[in-house]
C-alpha cells in the first residue's frame, strides 16, 4: 500500500492584491497559523507526524473568530494575528461543522480584540452582487483584498466533507492561504471563501451567509448537531410515461421514492413508489429542483437542510393516485447513513488486533492512504463499496483485514490485506463491535475468519491469546484496539 501523502492545503481566493488600509473590516481580519498531526489509517495506532499550515478568518460577535473547518482540522496548536499587527496569540477551537466547512476559534487574551469590531453576518447574496474577498494568500505576509462578482448560487459538494450544500460561485482566482477569509458586501459577511473549481479559470466558492447563520444558530446550546437529511433515494420523473404509470396529472410534479436508508426518519411514514410533490408547501419539479427565490432554483435537499435536527417537516405525496399530507421529524444528520463514511477529522481511527491480524472499517480516510490518485489506485472492490454501498441492518460497515503483522503464529497469511470480512467464528459481521464480540466470546479451539470470497484464516485461539501481546510489543503498538472499542474497565 502506498503511504498517504499529507496535504495541508489552505485554499482560497485572490488574483491580484489591492490594499485598502482605511477599510473598517481590515482590523477584524485574522491570519491563522496551525500545527496539525493527522491520524494514520494504514497504521491506525499512530499519527503521520507534525505539519504546518495557514489560513484566514474574521472576528464576529461574541469575541469569536469565524474560519473554515479544513483550516484547523486535526490541529494540535493554533495561533492568530490581526491584519497590520505582528503579535501572535494562542487560539483554541470552540465549535466545528465539518459538513459546512466552518469553525469558530476563541482567544482568551483580551488584548487581541483591542481596536477591532465584530463584523456582522449579512443575507444571502444575489447573483451579480459585487463582493470583496479578504485574506492572507501565499506570496506575502500582508492582508490582501480583491473584488469579484457572485455568478451562481446552487447546491454543490463541499470538498472538505463531500456534503451537498448551498454554495455561491464567485469569479475570483483562488490561492492557498485565503481559506476561511470573509467575503464582504456593504461591510457585512455574505460568505466565507473555501474552495476552488478543479477545472475552469477564476472559479471560486464561498460558504453563503445562510449556511453560516445555520451553523451559528446550531451551536448556541454549546453543541453542534449538524444538518438533517430525509435519508431517501429518489428518481427524477421527467419522462411522461413514468408520470402516467404513477397516476400523476399534468399539473402535478415531483420525484419518485426509490429507497429509504436504514436510519431514515421517513421509514414507516413514506413508502417506496410514493411521489414526493412538495416540502413545506414548496413545489418540487420533476427534475428534483425547487425555487428558493424568484427565478432561482436548486435541489430539493435545500428545503431539508435549512431545518435543524429534531425539527418537523411537512410533505405532500401522491400514493396510488391519492394526495396525502404527512409530517416527519428530522432526527438523522446528513451523511450518517452511508455505508462507507466520507473523510473524517479530529477523530481517531477504529481498529482491532488479534493474533497479528489488523481489522478496521472501510472509510474514505483509509482509501486516501493510496495517495492523491486514490480513486484510480485503490482496490476496485473497495472503491465500489465507497461509491455504491448502502448501509443496512445486516451491513452497517465494511470490515477489512487491512494487514497481517508477521509472526510465527500467522504463517501463510502474511501477504493478505484488504480482505472484506463476512464471518467470524461462524457469525455474520455487520460492524466492528460484532467482530470483537465474536472473537472474545469464542470458546472453540480455533478462530475462523472468512472473507467475501470464501477464503478462511484459521488461528488456534489459545496461541492467539498467548502471543498477541508479543506481537504488539514487537511492532511497538500500545493497545490491541482503539479507544472507542475499549470497555470502561479497559479504559481505566
Amino acid at each position: 500500500m502506498l503511504k498517504k501523502t499529507v496535504l495541508i492545503a489552505s485554499i482560497l481566493l485572490i488574483p491580484f492584491t489591492v490594499l485598502h488600509a482605511q477599510s473598517p473590516i481590515s482590523k477584524s481580519v485574522v491570519k491563522i497559523y496551525t500545527v496539525s498531526d493527522s491520524y494514520s489509517y494504514d497504521n491506525p495506532w499512530q499519527t503521520t507526524g507534525q505539519s504546518k499550515g495557514t489560513g484566514s478568518g474574521c472576528i464576529i460577535e461574541g469575541r469569536r473568530i469565524l474560519t473554515n473547518a479544513h483550516v484547523i482540522s486535526n490541529s494540535t496548536f493554533i495561533q492568530v494575528k490581526k491584519a497590520g499587527e505582528a503579535k501572535r496569540y494562542t487560539a483554541k477551537v470552540d465549535s466545528v461543522s465539518h459538513h459546512s466547512d466552518l469553525a469558530i476559534l476563541t482567544v482568551d487574551d483580551n488584548e487581541f480584540f483591542k481596536d477591532s469590531s465584530p463584523v456582522q453576518i449579512g443575507d444571502l447574496a444575489e447573483v451579480r452582487d459585487k463582493v470583496a474577498v479578504y485574506g492572507f494568500p501565499t506570496g506575502g505576509d500582508e492582508m490582501s483584498i480583491t473584488e469579484g462578482v457572485v455568478s451562481r448560487i446552487e447546491q454543490r459538494h463541499y470538498a472538505h466533507s463531500n456534503a451537498n450544500l448551498l454554495a455561491c460561485q464567485i469569479d475570483a482566482a483562488i490561492n492557498p492561504g485565503n481559506s476561511g477569509g470573509p467575503v464582504i458586501k456593504k461591510d457585512k459577511i455574505v460568505g466565507v471563501a473555501f474552495q476552488s473549481a478543479m477545472r475552469g479559470e477564476n472559479i471560486g466558492y464561498m460558504v453563503p451567509a445562510l449556511i453560516i447563520l445555520h451553523f451559528l444558530k446550531d451551536i448556541t446550546d454549546g453543541r453542534y448537531d449538524g444538518f438533517p437529511e430525509l435519508g431517501i433515494l429518489f428518481q427524477k420523473m421527467e419522462n411522461p410515461d413514468l408520470r402516467e404509470k404513477f397516476k400523476m396529472t399534468t399539473r402535478q410534479s415531483g420525484v419518485l421514492i426509490a429507497d429509504m436508508l436504514i436510519d431514515s426518519p421517513a421509514r414507516n411514514v413514506l413508502q417506496l413508489n410514493d411521489v414526493l410533490m412538495s416540502i413545506d408547501n414548496i413545489q418540487i419539479e420533476n427534475d428534483g429542483s425547487i425555487e428558493f427565490r424568484p427565478g432561482e432554483r436548486t435541489s430539493l435537499n435545500y428545503l431539508v437542510q435549512r431545518k435543524f435536527i429534531n425539527d418537523w417537516i411537512n410533505l405532500s405525496i401522491l400514493r396510488n393516485g391519492e394526495v396525502k399530507n404527512l409530517k416527519i421529524r428530522l432526527t438523522v444528520t446528513m451523511n450518517s447513513t452511508r455505508l462507507v463514511p466520507f473523510e473524517q477529522y479530529d477523530t481517531a481511527p477504529t481498529y482491532y488486533i488479534t493474533g497479528g491480524l489488523v481489522f478496521a472499517p472501510l472509510t474514505k480516510n483509509y482509501l486516501l492512504e493510496w495517495g492523491s490518485q486514490w480513486f484510480f489506485s485503490a482496490p476496485s472492490k473497495l472503491l465500489y463499496f465507497y461509491q455504491n454501498g448502502i448501509r443496512t441492518a445486516e451491513k452497517r460497515e465494511i470490515i477489512l483485514l487491512t494487514k497481517v503483522l508477521a509472526d510465527e503464529i500467522n504463517l501463510g497469511y502474511h501477504d493478505m490485506d484488504n480482505a472484506v470480512i463476512e464471518k467470524v467464528n461462524g457469525i455474520k459481521i455487520a460492524g466492528m463491535e460484532d467482530l470483537v464480540k465474536a472473537v472474545e466470546e469464542n470458546k472453540e479451539t480455533f478462530h475462523v475468519f472468512e472473507d467475501d470470497s470464501g477464503n478462511k484464516i484459521v488461528l488456534k485461539r489459545e496461541m492467539a491469546d498467548k502471543f498477541s501481546g508479543r506481537i504488539l510489543e514487537t511492532y511497538k503498538i500500545k493497545s490491541d484496539r482503539s479507544e472507542d472499542l475499549k470497555t470502561k474497565n479497559q479504559q481505566k
